[in-house]
């Protein structure tokens, strides 16, 4: 029998869960507090959650103007819950909520994640650039 997980999104009562997610996937290299993963969250344009029972597995968010581009980033499933449809399921229903607003959905990833997304109906078109900080 396939496991149900639920998905919603209303945000979790808090973030501890995404904290613990983020450190797994060793994706909190700039130290961010419970706080910081809330306030990024709910001030994203659009975020999916899912959970199985009451623990959050996964989540993904898109920061966008509404008009034109959206940008979807932070997808991420807690690692022992990988390879069972959760990401999948996040990304298709932001990318349904992308086309609801007329949108145009786009992200960057790591090399070894393309042909994930290209399963998924995204296409190679740009170069990304990112600027190191001091925080």
């Amino acid at each position: 029998m396939t496991k149900h997980f639920d998905y919603t999104i209303e945000p979790p009562g808090n973030f501890e869960g995404l904290l613990k997610i983020y450190e797994s996937l060793g994706w909190n290299t700039l130290k961010l507090t419970v706080s910081d993963l809330e306030q990024m969250c709910k001030q994203s344009w659009y975020s999916v959650y899912a959970f199985d029972e009451q623990q959050l597995v996964g989540m993904g968010r898109v920061i966008s103007d509404g008009v034109i581009t959206a940008l979807i980033c932070g997808v991420c499933v807690m690692p022992s819950y990988q390879s069972k449809g959760i990401g999948k399921e996040i990304m298709n229903r932001i990318i349904v909520h992308c086309e609801q607003n007329k949108v145009i959905p786009q992200l960057m990833c790591v090399e070894s994640l393309e042909s994930y997304y290209k399963e998924l109906g995204f296409k190679k078109f740009s170069i990304g650039m990112t600027k190191n900080i001091n925080r």
